[in-house]
């Protein structure tokens, strides 16, 4: 067992030239991932092993050298796919960021991308990505990380990023699911009651809890504990206390909070703020 930990950790890291883009650099064998989803979107890069992840309806595995797209707000999972578990470097880019740097790389406003493949396989770019994370890890070189950033997103934009299907009409159902998720996201902290939401938005409440997890591939009480440990990851990265945290973001002790976050990020709240800023 101790040989097993020894094999799990993650680092995290906030790369300030880049805006405080996430960085995250992981190990993991027995990990399992619950159901969860991020604000950003997640390109990671495997470096050993292989993860099996479940997003999009469908498993996927990702095996050494292959590069992970999961698109903001995606529910996904994650676990290991060989016995020997799986490292990976990964980016944590939320869609206003992918919006602000994709400017000129299309047309002259920037747009945030959505990625059809989960797993994907170019030599090209995961020799890129492996440049820029190992980069983004050493001090100062600002401009160089800057550019190099900017490079990379642009060839992963113009390679593997497709149009999403317009928006503009959208079911009833979904708009109203959309609302309730607007209206969680709002306020994590608050107990919200079922009979409530569905009131809102004019649905009985099993036809909401049938229609919210369609979807968002999530049932209410799933999505809004992601919700919370949203809202987290903010007052952690603002250097507040843990069992403080956990009570300004609706979980019922610290015990809670640390489970979750722990099924969702792979790691507890604690390693979370041990994190590196750069200048």
């Amino acid at each position: 067992m101790q040989e097993n930990k020894a094999l799990e950790f993650a680092d995290y890291w906030h790369v300030q030239e880049l805006g405080g883009l996430e960085l995250l650099k992981a190990s993991y064998q027995q990990t399992q991932f619950s159901k969860h989803t991020h604000e950003g979107y997640c390109i990671g890069l495997i470096d050993e092993g292989a993860q099996s992840f479940l997003t999009m309806g469908s498993q996927h595995i990702a095996p050494k050298g292959d590069i992970i797209l999961v698109n903001a707000d995606e529910v996904h999972t994650g676990s290991s796919a060989v016995e020997t578990g799986w490292r990976y470097r990964a980016i944590y880019p939320t869609p206003e960021m992918m919006e602000e740097i994709s400017v000129g790389f299309f047309r002259e406003t920037g747009a945030a991308p959505w990625f059809p493949q989960a797993v994907v396989h170019d030599k090209g770019l995961a020799e890129q990505l492996h440049m820029l994370f190992d980069l983004l890890l050493q001090p100062k070189n600002a401009l160089f990380k800057q550019s190099l950033y900017l490079s990379t997103l642009a060839y992963l934009f113009t390679k593997h990023a497709r149009e999403k299907q317009s928006l503009k009409s959208l079911p009833e159902a979904q708009q109203k699911i959309q609302l309730i998720q607007e209206f969680l996201a709002a306020e994590p902290e608050k107990e919200h009651q079922l009979a409530d939401l569905a009131q809102m938005v004019g649905l009985s409440q099993w036809h909401l809890l049938r229609q919210y997890k369609k979807y968002t591939g999530l049932p209410p009480h799933a999505w809004l504990v992601q919700c919370r440990l949203r809202k987290s990851l903010k007052l952690l990265k603002q250097g507040q206390d843990i069992a403080l945290t956990a009570q300004l973001c609706g979980f019922s002790d610290q015990s809670h909070f640390t489970r979750h976050f722990k099924k969702s990020l792979g790691c507890t709240p604690a390693q979370y703020r041990l994190h590196k800023n750069f200048a």
